[in-house]
């Protein structure tokens, strides 16, 4: 047996997820020399780029960006700060960029402003002459660092032992994920899937296996199952620390669903109780949340969807509508600018956003920049040759369902 008891460990990134939460809605603009004084990881650049002012920076991107033109494209995920943003051709979410990214053949340079995982996607989809680029290497993903690529291996062996010869059982993968699980979705007969095409990738699993194995968001798997049909009792938690998972060889021959132990540390922040609060201030409130959000959570809302359904649901919203959003911060005072004859608020009081996400500072961006300019790649992210064939047919899979 592969998995062996063991003690539990928590992912750095899952650690430092409160690192930047603060009671206020807004997140001031600061210099990097002041963000850096919060205990979390930074990567070291020269010294010159942690004193400059927002003002400064701003005026440098600008430049470096005139001079460098369309041979660097910039991406910017819905979740990234507005100092950020405002820098980026386009912005959406990590999908819906990396095929962007790929279209841009003219771009030599993608710059992904996002997590790591997002930038190893581009690097799949995007033609052999283009280089990817994260601008600050420790922007990785807690979720993603859940299921690392030793214990996914060890669960996958285990699992086809015990259900080779009893109906099998398919990877999918959430795309919040390593590009070495997309791989192994791949030649497995597995699939990707996003949040919006959750539902679709199941049903093309369970017509050809009797189990799907989902990772590695728990609570996107079981909303997404339960929206299908399956029973909870058909549902089991695989905890890569315990012995199968934490399950009997019955437990797991009887489940329909076997979901990976991870989970997002913006989106489990939402709470029955937070969503019974906005109601009570707000009577009219309507409430929408991400499927990355815990069961109970999504029970009491009105409405849940991708980050891309969350947007067009309150863009599109008439005049005067009232919006509690259980989604990150920086998209939710992003929609509340855009939508100024709304009332939209966060369901969290706390100001918690992607401690990750918020790695990416203009200072960053800046220093990618003018390394480019100086003929400098910083910060490229690469994927084996096999790793990256194999992803890509997990990811071909999924674009065949949308």
């Amino acid at each position: 047996m592969a998995t062996k008891p063991r003690t539990p460990t928590i992912p750095l990134t899952e650690i430092e997820h409160a690192a930047f939460c603060r009671p206020e809605d807004e997140l001031p603009a600061k210099s990097l020399a002041e963000e850096i004084a919060i205990n979390v990881r930074w990567q070291k650049i020269p010294p010159e780029y942690l004193r400059f002012s927002p003002e400064e920076l701003d005026q440098r991107i600008h430049d470096v960006r005139q001079k460098l033109g369309t041979d660097v494209t910039i991406l910017g995920h819905h979740y990234q700060r507005e100092e950020i943003i405002k820098y980026a051709d386009f912005q959406g979410d990590s999908f819906l960029l990396s095929q962007e990214a790929a279209s841009r053949t003219e771009a030599s340079y993608i710059v992904f402003c996002g997590v790591h995982f997002m930038a190893e996607t581009a690097c799949i989809l995007c033609a052999p002459h283009q280089k990817v680029i994260l601008p600050n290497i420790t922007a990785g993903c807690s979720m993603a660092d859940m299921a690392p690529m030793e214990d996914v291996d060890d669960a996958w062996e285990d699992l086809q032992d015990v259900l080779g010869d009893h109906g099998g059982i398919i990877p999918v993968t959430y795309m919040n994920s390593i590009a070495g699980i997309k791989a192994l979705c791949g030649r497995n007969n597995g699939a990707v899937c996003t949040s919006s095409n959750a539902p679709a990738v199941l049903k093309w699993a369970f017509e050809r296996a009797q189990r799907v194995l989902f990772l590695p968001d728990q609570h996107l798997g079981r909303n997404t199952a339960l929206k299908l049909g399956i029973p909870l009792d058909e549902m089991v938690v695989w905890n890569p620390f315990k012995r199968l998972g934490g399950n009997t060889p019955e437990q797991l021959r009887h489940a329909k669903m076997v979901l990976w132990q991870g989970h997002c540390s913006v989106h489990t922040r939402f709470t029955p109780g937070q969503v019974q609060s906005a109601r009570d201030r707000y009577p009219d409130i309507n409430v929408v949340v991400h499927p990355e959000c815990p069961m109970e959570t999504l029970e009491v809302a009105d409405m849940n969807g991708s980050t891309e359904f969350i947007r067009k649901t309150i863009n599109e919203a008439p005049a005067g509508s009232q919006w509690a959003v259980g989604t990150e911060i920086s998209l939710v005072n992003r929609l509340a600018l855009q939508n100024p004859d709304k009332t939209i608020f966060c369901l969290d009081p706390v100001s918690c956003p992607c401690s990750t996400m918020y790695r990416i500072h203009p200072a960053y961006l800046l220093w990618v920049l003018e390394g480019l300019a100086a003929g400098e790649v910083n910060n490229q992210i690469t994927v084996p040759e096999q790793m990256r064939q194999e992803a890509n047919v997990a990811l071909e899979r999924m674009l065949a369902l949308r």
